[in-house]
C-alpha cells in the first residue's frame, strides 16, 4: 500500500522504532481498558513490542513493523499458523532473526525515511546479502529495488535492479489496482507450490516493472494492462506485491510455507482457473447497538430504516463476529461492516464495534472495510478528536479500508466552491496518511426526476424507465445523515471531487433501490463507473443472481455488494459466484 509522505514517521524513526508512527495528539491507546462510553485522554502508542513468550523452538518469527497501516491481520494470521511473533526493535534484532517478515505500508520516502535513520537500511541488507530467510510484502517488496517514482525519484535498498512506477489510468484501467487477480509463475517460488491458477489479492497504485535486469529475480508476474512482478525469490529470500494475509486460504498457504519450509496446509485451497482481475462480490452487515448495547446485524426493508418503530422493521440478523466469519467461509470477497447510527454517535466511544474488527480480523482473511462516523468529533467533555485518529484507531483494529460518508459530501461541496485543496478534510488526511486505496467513499443518492435536462445545474441523464409524470430525465441527489438530508451536489459531481480528493475506491447506493430486490440502478452505476478513475462498487437493489451479471455486463463496476439477500439466506453467495461463472464472468472460487 502507498501513502502521500507524513513527517510524524521522522519521530518514529528517531525514536528508534518505539513510538507512534502518527504525533502523539493523533494516537489513541488501543490498550485502554476503560468501556465507558467516551475515551478521556489521549497518549502514544508503542507500536513495536517484543513478544513476551519468544523461543527458541523455531516458531517464532520477526516482524519489522514500522507502524503505518493494518499489520494486525498479518499479525492474526501467523497466530493463527500457530507461530510467536518478535517485533524489531533494533537493526541487531534483524541480523539475529531466524526467519523475517516486512510487512511494509504507507509512502515509499517515508519507510526509507524510518529505515534510514534507525540504521535499518543496512541491516536488511547484509540479511538479505546473506540469503537469510526474508518475506517482504507489498511496500516490503517495492524497497528491495533501486528507486521509486512515488514522490521521488526516490532510493530504495538497491538489491535488486529496476524501478517501482505508478500504474497508468490512461488505458482504462482503474487506479489502484484493488481486487483478486491472477499470478502467472515464472519460476519454482517454493511458498507460492500450493496457489495453482488461484487469485491473489492486490491494493497498489505503485509497482515494480519487469526488466532484462532483473529477470533472475522473479517468480511471478501479473497484468493489469501491462506486466508488473507479482513476486521475487531468490535462495531464502522472497517479496509478494499481493497481500498474503488477505488471500484467503490461498495466501495462508503462502504464510504456511515461508513459515515452515515443505510443510502442506491441512487444506489445500481449491484448483481454479484465474486468468485476470476478478470482479469481487461483497458481504455487508449493517451494524447498529440494540437496547443491552450489543451490536446487531440488522437490515430493514427501506434504507432509511434505523431503527425499530410501530411502521417500520428492523430486524436482528445475528451478531456480527458470527456472521463476517460465515460469509468468509461462503467465499466473501471482502466484508464491510456499516455503523449505521455512526452518524449520531461519537464512533471512539463505540468500543463494541472496534472489538468486532479485531475479533473478525482474527479468523477472517479477505479485506475489512467499516463506515459510520468517520469525522471529525469534540466529545462531552469538550476534547476534540480528528477524523485522523478515528480512521487511525479503526484501522489498528483490524480494518483495511474505511468508508466516509456525509464528510465526504461536505468535503466535496467545499472543494466544487473553491477549487481548493485544503489538505484538512478527513478525506485528504486519511489518504495523505495511508494511501488512497484505504479509504472507501459511500456515496448515497436519491432519484430526481426531470421533464428537460436544462432544469438543474447537476449532470443528468435520460433513464431506462420513465418517471412517474412519464419523465425522461433524472439527476442523482446526494444525501448525509443516513439518507435523511438532501445536499445540492450531484452522484457525478461528488464522484469526481472525491477522486480528486484521494479517494481510492467507491460505494454507490442507491436510496430508491436499496431493500427492493429488484435489481441495481444500472444507469446511476453506469453513470459514475464511465465518470471516474477508480474502482466502483455496485450497492442496492440485489434480490437475484442475474443482478449481479447485469451490473457487471451493463456497467464498468469492480465489485457488486449485497446485505439483506445474505443475511436472509435467500440468495447464497456461492449461487452468485456459480452463475457468474457460467454467464463468463470471472471471479475468484
Amino acid at each position: 500500500m502507498e501513502g502521500m509522505p507524513y513527517a510524524s514517521f521522522m519521530s518514529f524513526a528517531t525514536k528508534s522504532l518505539s513510538c507512534s508512527s502518527l504525533s502523539p495528539s493523533s494516537i489513541i491507546n488501543p490498550r485502554q481498558k476503560s468501556q465507558k462510553s467516551t475515551l478521556k485522554s489521549v497518549s502514544p502508542r508503542k507500536l513495536v513490542i517484543r513478544a513476551s513468550s519468544a523461543s527458541s523452538s523455531g516458531s517464532v518469527v520477526t516482524l519489522l513493523d514500522y507502524g503505518a497501516g493494518n499489520v494486525r491481520s498479518l499479525r492474526n494470521a501467523i497466530h493463527y499458523l500457530g507461530f510467536e511473533i518478535e517485533d524489531v526493535q533494533t537493526p541487531k534484532d534483524i541480523l539475529n532473526a531466524e526467519r523475517l517478515i516486512f510487512p511494509g505500508v504507507g509512502a515509499f520516502a517515508s519507510a526509507m525515511d524510518v529505515l534510514l535513520k534507525t540504521g535499518m537500511d543496512e541491516a536488511l541488507r547484509t540479511y538479505i546479502k546473506n540469503d537469510r530467510p526474508f518475506l517482504g510484502i507489498c511496500l516490503g517488496l517495492q524497497l528491495l529495488f533501486e528507486y521509486s517514482e512515488e514522490n521521488g525519484p526516490v532510493n530504495g535498498l538497491g538489491l535488486i535492479p529496476g524501478v517501482v512506477g505508478r500504474f497508468n489510468s490512461s488505458n482504462g484501467f482503474r487506479v489502484p489496482h484493488i481486487g483478486w487477480n491472477a499470478l502467472q509463475i515464472a519460476k519454482d517460488s517454493e511458498i507460492l507450490e500450493d496457489v495453482g491458477d488461484q487469485h491473489v489479492y492486490f491494493v497498489h497504485s505503485y509497482r515494480a516493472i519487469p526488466s532484462d535486469n532483473n529477470t533472475e529475480w522473479i517468480s511471478s508476474t501479473c497484468n493489469y494492462g501491462d506486466d508488473f512482478i507479482a513476486s521475487i525469490r531468490r535462495g531464502n529470500v522472497h517479496g509478494v506485491q499481493f497481500h498474503p494475509e488477505k488471500s484467503g486460504d490461498v495466501g495462508l498457504s503462502i504464510l504456511r510455507r515461508f513459515l515452515q519450509p515443505n510443510s502442506r496446509g491441512t487444506k489445500k485451497p481449491t484448483q481454479g482457473k484465474a486468468s485476470k482481475l476478478a470482479k469481487r462480490v461483497i458481504a455487508c452487515l449493517d451494524v447498529r447497538t440494540n437496547d443491552k448495547g450489543d451490536l446487531v446485524v440488522t437490515k430493514g426493508d427501506q434504507y432509511d430504516v434505523r431503527e425499530n418503530t410501530k411502521e417500520k422493521e428492523v430486524r436482528n440478523l445475528g451478531k456480527p463476529v458470527e456472521l463476517a466469519g460465515q460469509y468468509y467461509k461462503d467465499g466473501a470477497d471482502e466484508v464491510s461492516f456499516l455503523n449505521i447510527t455512526g452518524f449520531r454517535d461519537f464512533p471512539l466511544g463505540d468500543l463494541p464495534m472496534l472489538q468486532v474488527l479485531r475479533h473478525a480480523s482474527e479468523n477472517v482473511f479477505v479485506p475489512l472495510t467499516v463506515g459510520g462516523g468517520i469525522r471529525d468529533f469534540t466529545d462531552a467533555n469538550g476534547r476534540y478528536y480528528s477524523s485522523l485518529e478515528v480512521a487511525s484507531e479503526y484501522f489498528r483494529s483490524g480494518a483495511d479500508k474505511i468508508s466516509i460518508g456525509s464528510d465526504a459530501v461536505y468535503a466535496a461541496e467545499e472543494y466544487l466552491k473553491t477549487k481548493v485543496k485544503t489538505g484538512k478534510s478527513s478525506l485528504e488526511q486519511i489518504s495523505r496518511v495511508y494511501g488512497n486505496q484505504a479509504v472507501v467513499v459511500s456515496i448515497d443518492p436519491r432519484r430526481v426526476y426531470l421533464k428537460s435536462p436544462g432544469d438543474v445545474e447537476f449532470k443528468t441523464i435520460r433513464v431506462t424507465k420513465p418517471g412517474p409524470n412519464g419523465e425522461e430525465y433524472a439527476w442523482y441527489q446526494c444525501t448525509v445523515n443516513g439518507g435523511r438530508e438532501g445536499r445540492p451536489i450531484g452522484a457525478y459531481e461528488l464522484a469526481k471531487a472525491v477522486g480528486e480528493l484521494g479517494a481510492g475506491e467507491i460505494l454507490l447506493n442507491c436510496i430508491d433501490c436499496d431493500g427492493q430486490g429488484k435489481g441495481f440502478d444500472i444507469d446511476l452505476i453506469k453513470l459514475i463507473s464511465d465518470a471516474v478513475s477508480i474502482p466502483v462498487i455496485a450497492s442496492s437493489g440485489a434480490g437475484a443472481v442475474e443482478h449481479f451479471s447485469e451490473v457487471f455486463t451493463k456497467s464498468n463496476a469492480s465489485a457488486a455488494l449485497a446485505a439483506g439477500i445474505f443475511h436472509r439466506k435467500e440468495v447464497p453467495i456461492q449461487s452468485v459466484k456459480g452463475h457468474l461463472l457460467k454467464e463468463g464472468i470471472e471471479v475468484r472460487i
